[in-house]
């Protein structure tokens, strides 16, 4: 399949398409080189394309009360979002920047219209997309309520540091430790500490700009054998 379309057909919502009716989506669907740290969505500029991640990663957060961004997502390639209400897809209050120098295609309101709606497949993938995002805050919100600090950020790494392919090497985190205390839900002080005890067992190594999982099997054993809400770091008042 020609690269430029490559990022489609990785999305779950167009796996169903033949070669010829994906070369034919993306090519409607232009490529877009994003910078780390470029904003891609605001919600004080929505937009209503449908964004699909062909590589990098997109960072979604939400502004807290108090000014500081609180992640409720990192999205790896094949992933896709947008404020696209015909789809269902809602981005709300929702910011989303590139974590790292990403790629993205995207499709225009027009074309999610004329091409994606008037395609049942699609829209069985868009309600399976929909509901699997409806298990992901559950699992998250279980995750915060049974799982220690420790174990929620393990779990995060865990998840991150996930290659591109089974038996792949991991990949580093790129992230910040305000970053990461916005997905564990924690503070940037608690998070660091946390950080620094994972070191000190030896599952994580601590980088300038990112963190690295030397093995992620190793991490998963640490979750395997963690009783629930052990480990947990004293609060700070």
């Amino acid at each position: 399949m020609p690269e430029d379309f490559y990022c489609l057909s990785e999305a779950e919502l167009f796996r169903d398409l033949s070669r010829r009716e994906m070369a034919e989506l993306g090519a409607r669907a232009p490529l877009r080189e994003v910078a780390a740290g470029q904003v891609v969505f605001s919600p004080h500029r929505p937009v209503a394309d449908l964004f699909v991640v062909k590589r990098g990663r997109i960072w979604l957060y939400r502004i807290s009360a108090a000014g500081t961004p609180v992640t409720t997502g990192v999205l790896g390639p094949g992933s896709v979002f947008g404020e696209v209400r015909l789809l269902g897809l809602r981005m709300g209050a929702n910011w989303a920047e590139a974590l790292e120098p990403s790629q993205l295609c995207v499709l225009s309101p027009h074309h999610v219209r004329r091409l994606l709606l008037a395609d049942p497949r699609i829209a069985a993938r868009v309600a399976e997309h929909l509901g699997a995002r409806i298990v992901e805050l559950e699992h998250q919100l279980t995750d915060l309520a049974s799982q220690s600090l420790l174990e929620r950020l393990a779990t995060a790494l865990w998840t991150l540091s996930g290659g591109a392919s089974a038996g792949s090497p991991p990949q580093a985190v790129r992230l910040t430790h305000q970053q990461l205390a916005g997905l564990v839900h924690a503070s940037r002080e608690r998070t660091t500490a946390a950080l620094g005890e994972l070191a000190d067992r030896g599952l994580v190594r601590l980088h300038r700009a990112k963190i690295t999982v030397p093995s992620r099997e190793r991490l998963l054993g640490y979750l395997d054998t963690t009783e629930p809400g052990a480990g947990e770091l004293p609060r700070q008042e």
